[in-house]
């Protein structure tokens, strides 16, 4: 049977290890689903785009570069419940998720042609987020990998560099066309560059998003400058993610400012992109935007649990966090004991043990009917968003 509760205000009574169970079983059905080797190749690991899908794309299918690199954030989320809880995420005889996350990060090198720069700034900056965040897991489980972490590093951070310019006033471009530069790509570098003491190149990229793309009414900040017909033109688009990475940096720059404007953007937030008559944050749909929603509740966790916010901020955010990813839960499907995959269908090989609806006011039932295939990205992004959740349990820390 499907398992959702009709829309409307969904609420959480789950406690801590009811939370931590939600994102493991999410854990175990992208990884034991999605995840494949590359190639058929031992010690390799990579999302598959989508399922069920034909054998032939394995091989020569879509690549999606940014949606591998959330994946390695997720891995490491549930690494880190792991370290806290002493117990693998998926049971003893598996892989733990720190090493399923390291063998990612390798075989995106060898699905990206032996390298780890592409064409867009903003895939290269998720995976550097990704990669700090597993080497200080690494570091803290005494796991191997550091050295190649570091390469990671280093590589990448060149790349922002170069595309960190003067060029319409600052900003980062978005790819190496280097004729827009937007959100997406300026303030996930932002938030790298700030991680990676470099806090002087961070503040001037957030200093250049709020002079350039924070919509001045509405509080949420806009996609990006192109160049038009030689002139600059603003896309005045608002993406739920965008607003993510911009709270991230503000808050890990802190400082009287920053944490003003973190505040404001938490309120836009709940006030410009939920749902109507809820604390539920609306979803982009399906491909890319499959990420979106689960990308911004990362974010918001992290400014619930942030001291130096006031207690009023931290409680919206506690409440856009938890009652999205209630939402999303409420929503998912769950194939009975590997029989049924929706609407009394049988299950093909690969079927996800739970599917997850990419709009959270919806059930999985009816956005992803029998017989559609169900994207990695939109599964991505209810894991991270139970991931998100289960970090505001009081006995969790950050």
């Amino acid at each position: 049977m499907p398992v959702h509760e009709p829309a409307g205000r969904p609420t959480s009574t789950a406690d801590a290890t009811e939370w931590a169970e939600r994102a493991n079983q999410a854990a175990r059905s992208v990884t034991r689903s999605f995840g494949r080797r590359l190639f058929f190749l031992p010690g390799t690991h990579i999302g598959a785009v989508s399922l069920p899908g034909k054998a032939t794309q394995r091989l020569a299918g879509p690549w999606h570069y940014w949606w591998q690199a959330h994946y390695v954030d997720c891995l490491v989320d549930a690494g880190r419940r792991e370290l806290a809880g002493k117990a693998k995420f998926d049971g003893g005889s598996r892989p733990s998720a720190g090493r399923l996350a390291s063998r990612l990060v390798t075989t995106i090198r060898l699905r990206n042609l032996f390298r780890f720069v592409n064409d867009y700034y903003d895939d290269m900056a998720w995976l550097a987020l990704a990669t700090l965040r597993l080497e200080k897991l690494a570091e803290e489980t005494k796991k191997p990998g550091r050295r190649r972490n570091a390469y990671v590093r280093k590589s990448l951070t060149l790349q922002f560099d170069s595309a960190s310019t003067d060029d319409f006033g600052g900003g980062t471009f978005w790819s190496t066309k280097r004729d827009f530069k937007n959100t997406p790509a300026t303030a996930p570098v932002a938030l790298y560059y700030a991680r990676t003491d470099h806090r002087e190149q961070a503040q001037s990229l957030v200093n250049w998003l709020n002079s350039k793309l924070l919509h001045p009414e509405r509080g949420v900040y806009l996609d990006g400058l192109r160049i038009s017909n030689g002139q600059l033109v603003v896309d005045d688009a608002v993406y739920t993610y965008n607003q993510g990475p911009v709270l991230g940096a503000l808050l890990e720059l802190g400082g009287d400012d920053n944490l003003r404007r973190a505040g404001q953007l938490v309120d836009a937030v709940a006030r410009e992109l939920t749902l109507p008559g809820t604390r539920v944050v609306r979803g982009d749909g399906t491909g890319d935007g499959g990420l979106f929603t689960g990308i911004l509740l990362r974010y918001l966790a992290l400014a619930a649990r942030d001291q130096r916010l006031s207690a009023t901020t931290r409680e919206t955010a506690r409440s856009l966090v938890l009652s999205t990813a209630e939402a999303f839960w409420a929503g998912r499907h769950e194939a009975e004991a590997g029989s049924t995959a929706g609407a009394g269908s049988k299950v093909r090989r690969g079927v996800p043990a739970v599917v997850f609806s990419f709009d959270p006011l919806r059930p999985a039932m009816e956005t992803y009917p029998v017989g559609t295939a169900v994207e990695l990205s939109t599964q991505l992004q209810a894991w991270m968003a139970l991931e998100a959740a289960a970090t505001l349990a009081p006995t969790n820390s950050q």
